[in-house]
């Protein structure tokens, strides 16, 4: 899989859900082959696509695509 469709994955399936999922719903809600994402990827992705991810009371973070930040 490559980064644009990994991105693109991510960001359809978070505008599906405004208020937010982890990485492990997102791995199993879209089958994605990683364990874990790929810490460049995601930097790329906050900044391209304004993503946000934010610890939750139970140590994972929810992720999350901020309003007006997508520059696509």
């Amino acid at each position: 899989m490559r980064y644009v469709e990994f991105k693109n994955l991510i960001l359809k399936e978070l505008l599906k859900h405004p208020a937010g999922l982890t990485w492990v719903q997102l791995k199993i809600q879209l089958n994605l082959p990683y364990d874990r994402p790929c810490p460049t990827w995601v930097m790329h992705m906050e900044q391209e696509i304004g993503l946000s991810r934010v610890r939750e009371a139970q140590r994972s973070y929810i992720w999350k695509i901020l309003p007006n930040k997508q520059k696509e």
